[in-house]
């Protein structure tokens, strides 16, 4: 189980067009492994973890020097794996994810008692989105589903849109680097809370929430059909 990486930590260049099965794979084992990578996302880089290793995921509170209070947002490779994360999947959460998966919009829903408690800081709820970005959504298939998503950057620092906006300290800290060049930036992914009546915008994001609170109050216009995963991509409250 690596606890501080003692060398250079491996850095895959990736082609967004042309994805490197292998560098996936290998940045997959990584974590796996107990190690944390650094990947990117429809709007920034990201530190990942698997959320089911405890070490791993210390190492992401300690390197970030993130406040344990603060959850730790997920990525998902699919539904499927989005509704192993939840103990309950409201028809609110059915039709944004509709409308907006995969996509920065981050949902807060009632985790699953198998999620550790120190992801969601003992709240019950875990942040969870699939993104819009071909790397992430990879990743997340090869290591089993579920990544952990913080932005790439110490507390309070603002999240890089680049390799080089990554601080060398977190660099050096990690075991990989999925360096997939510059990314949009901007807006990070917003993030909505459906667990409570009405549902309350946590973080406001990419995804306008007029356009959210809208598609919530439609949900009964959507219909009750039964989701299919094919609907999604195979292969993602508080600060990133």
């Amino acid at each position: 189980m690596p606890a501080a990486t003692e060398s250079k930590p491996r850095i895959f260049k990736i082609d967004p067009a042309e994805i490197s099965a292998e560098a996936i794979c290998d940045a997959a084992c990584i974590l796996r492994s107990g190690g944390l990578v650094l990947y990117p996302t429809e709007t920034f880089y990201a530190l990942g973890a698997i959320p089911g290793i405890a070490e791993a995921v210390e190492r992401v509170f300690e390197i970030k020097g993130r406040d344990l209070g603060k959850p730790l947002p997920l990525i998902a490779s699919d539904l499927q794996a989005v509704l192993g994360a939840a103990s309950e999947w409201p028809e609110s959460a059915e039709a944004l994810a509709r409308l907006f998966w995969p996509g920065p919009l981050s949902m807060v829903i009632p985790a699953a008692a198998s999620l550790a408690a120190v992801l969601h800081a003992k709240t019950g709820k875990i942040a969870i989105r699939i993104s819009s970005h071909p790397v992430a959504t990879m990743l997340a298939q090869a290591s089993g589903g579920l990544i952990v998503s913080t932005s790439a950057n110490k507390a309070g620092e603002p999240p890089p849109k680049s390799p080089g906006g990554i601080s060398t300290e977190l660099i050096l800290s990690v075991e990989a680097l999925l360096d997939a060049g510059n990314l949009p930036g901007g807006l990070p992914s917003a993030i909505v809370d459906i667990t409570v009546q009405p549902a309350a915008l946590i973080r406001a994001g990419k995804i306008d929430w007029k356009d959210i609170r809208r598609a919530i109050e439609r949900k009964s216009e959507i219909g009750n059909k039964e989701t299919k995963k094919d609907q999604y991509p195979r292969c993602v409250w508080c600060e990133d």
